[in-house]
């Protein structure tokens, strides 16, 4: 599809292949913490190349370019999808109620990151060009996209609130949902972090963090030039550690394989990292995470050996200490876990917006989705409120 709109070229591409790397990581380069390792060109290509993203798996690649001339001025990842396994868009009960009125829901649009329900950038913009702007043009040429194809719904999932607002302006509907992040409050180190506890929680805290060491534990992260000069041998670790976690889940899935893990880890060394539990030498437990300057993201688990405490000491407790020596502001530990309260994490509103092209379904979920985000807003005041595990966090940075 191609054609003028506010001095525009929309151009639709099957495949991140197609696209040169070093065009759209210009989009996306000048704002790394906004837009996250995980919408640079490396990644998506590497989804897609791998097979993670394939057709055949329900991920038809419908990724859409502005440009201005030969120059690219924003761009956005999107799927075309057959189903909702593995883009985290949480719209099981829509595409169920769909079902029961007789409304078909599938196809849908989905403008995200497979499998990885991290916020951030969605459309990308370069550097100059007005925001404003090209979200609407990015909106209005996905209508169009899905009115040509026959596709039903537009989903853009996992957004800061920002550019969620910029679409709720360009016409789409704002869900709000909330994770569990890590936030950095200006902490000079571990303990300071702990003061925000309560005695009894601070206490807890302290004795999980010192169960590796008495069972014989050693935990380190391994980053840059030691993944990148190995990264066959450490997709085969996280890859075998991570299968062996999920295959033991009723409902685990496993949606990336060791093809992927190895050409992140070749292509992006300096954004991955591992942090691996070694007893006796020997590898029992890993986290990958993804990070960018100011942020980490935990991104999947794994464990060849169940041991107490292991699990937060490797996902949580661990990076937590290295954002307060790296001066990061957040880690975000992944989509769900309640536990992570306890641990020093708070909720965290998480933005998608939506759109759906048949107006019997278009209403009702705008409707709902008005009401549930007044919903969240006082359940997010009632637990600010009244949150016995955490202190107040300082005024500002120390």
């Amino acid at each position: 599809m191609t054609g003028p709109l506010s001095a525009l070229e929309i151009h639709v591409r099957s495949n991140l292949s197609d696209v040169p790397a070093v065009d759209w990581d210009r989009l996306w380069a000048h704002e790394p913490d906004l837009a996250t390792p995980f919408l640079s060109h490396a990644w998506l290509d590497a989804l897609e190349q791998s097979g993670s993203a394939a057709p055949e798996l329900g991920w038809a690649g419908r990724h859409l370019l502005l440009r201005r001339g030969a120059r690219i001025v924003a761009a956005l990842p999107a799927w075309s999808r057959s189903d909702s396994h593995g883009d985290f868009g949480r719209d099981w009960q829509w595409a169920a109620a769909a079902e029961r009125a007789g409304i078909a829901y599938y196809p849908k649009l989905v403008v995200g990151v497979p499998f990885t329900p991290a916020t951030g950038r969605r459309l990308l913009v370069a550097e100059g060009e007005d925001r404003g702007e090209m979200a609407r043009a990015a909106v209005a040429a996905l209508r169009e996209l899905c009115a040509e194809e026959g596709i039903r719904s537009i989903h853009v999932l996992h957004l800061p609130e920002g550019d969620a607002r910029e679409l709720e302006a360009a016409g789409l509907a704002l869900r709000v949902d909330f994770q569990f992040h890590w936030l950095n409050h200006g902490y000079a180190s571990f303990d300071d972090f702990l003061a925000r506890f309560t005695s009894k929680r601070r206490n807890a805290i302290r004795r999980e963090r010192a169960a590796p060491a008495a069972q014989g534990i050693a935990i380190r992260t391994v980053r840059g030039d030691e993944l990148g000069d190995r990264p066959a041998a450490w997709a085969r670790d996280v890859a075998r550690l991570h299968g062996h976690s999920v295959s033991r889940m009723e409902w685990g899935m496993r949606f990336l394989d060791q093809g992927f893990h190895e050409r992140v880890m070749r292509s992006m060394p300096g954004s991955i990292e591992v942090v691996e539990a070694r007893r006796g030498g020997r590898l029992v437990a890993m986290a990958f995470n993804v990070a960018s300057p100011a942020k980490l993201f935990g991104r999947y688990w794994g464990a060849v050996e169940e041991h107490p405490f292991l699990h937060f000491n490797v996902a949580l407790y661990h990076s937590v200490e290295a954002c307060i020596r790296l001066g990061r502001r957040v880690f975000e530990g992944g989509a769900g876990g309640d536990h992570k309260l306890a641990r020093g994490f708070e909720p965290s509103e998480v933005w998608s917006a939506h759109h759906f092209l048949d107006p019997r379904l278009d209403a009702p979920v705008r409707r709902h989705l008005a009401e549930a985000r007044e919903a969240a807003r006082v359940g997010l005041e009632r637990w600010r409120a009244g949150s016995a595990v955490l202190k107040e966090p300082p005024a500002g940075p120390r």
